[in-house]
């Protein structure tokens, strides 16, 4: 296994497939009017950075900034291949996003994830790397089918320490 993170500038059918598979799976789990994730052309839009982990060419994790307003940036399609889960890829990614961010300056990095039992290991991930939740950000409103959470970067240190 040979996995590298990369930016993604240009459509890929197999990433688009990847993404596909990610509304997909989420389907289920609400209406669509509280499912928030971004179809794969959205995520090649200005003010978006789409990442993805690659073994071998083929992508098995995807995570996403989207500019919220000055210096708040917004997670978008985290998302690991389930046949690769418990390998780290979903904290190598997190990880490498929040570097990603703190490297440019930016100063908080909110998301929306499910409330539902289906993205409690989502929730578990990033509350493990410090994110607490709040109140909707963006253009949220609020609803009982989402969490939001937010993560303060310090200033100078890049990504915080994770936390347990």
């Amino acid at each position: 296994m040979s996995i590298v993170i990369e930016r993604v500038q240009s459509p890929s059918p197999a990433l688009a497939a990847f993404l596909e598979s990610h509304h997909a799976d989420m389907e289920p789990t609400a209406p669509a009017e509280s499912r928030h994730a971004l179809p794969f052309d959205r995520l090649l839009v200005p003010g978006i950075r789409l990442f993805a982990s690659l073994d071998d060419g083929h992508p098995v994790a995807t995570g996403a900034l989207a500019t919220v307003d000055d210096g708040h940036e917004e997670l978008k399609s985290m998302r690991t291949d389930p046949a690769m889960r418990g390998r780290g890829l979903g904290r190598a990614m997190l990880d490498f996003l929040l570097t990603d961010a703190a490297s440019r300056g930016i100063r908080r990095v909110s998301l929306e994830t499910g409330s539902m039992e289906f993205f409690a290991p989502a929730r578990a991930l990033y509350a493990s790397a410090g994110f607490v939740e709040c109140g909707p950000f963006g253009g949220y409103r609020p609803d009982p089918l989402s969490t939001f959470m937010t993560l303060v970067l310090p200033p100078a240190s890049g990504v915080p320490a994770r936390t347990g």
